[in-house]
């Protein structure tokens, strides 16, 4: 595993938690493998925190690219704010 960025970290921590984004997804932007994903969370998350996740991401057909139905193509929630790495998010007019 390549070193990572403190924000290639916090990013990578946000998309685990989104039901939304399968592994496979975190795998093609950062090269982690499902397994190097829990352990990363595992090493950055407190451990009561770390739990909750494991719980909720456990079986979820969202969290895998291949158990998903073809209804869902995309790698993240509608809901899901852009990111820009800008101290203040600039408006569009």
């Amino acid at each position: 595993m390549e070193e990572l960025t403190p924000e290639d970290i916090d990013r990578i921590i946000a998309m685990a938690w989104e039901d939304r984004t399968p592994f496979e997804a975190i795998e093609f932007q950062f090269g982690l493998s499902e397994a190097e994903v829990i352990r990363l969370m595992k090493r950055e998350m407190k451990l009561g925190s770390w739990k909750r996740w494991r719980a909720r991401v456990q079986g979820r057909k969202t969290k895998h690219a291949k158990l998903r139905g073809a209804d869902v193509n995309r790698f993240k929630s509608k809901a899901q704010r852009q990111i820009t790495y800008n101290k203040i998010s600039k408006k569009k007019y």
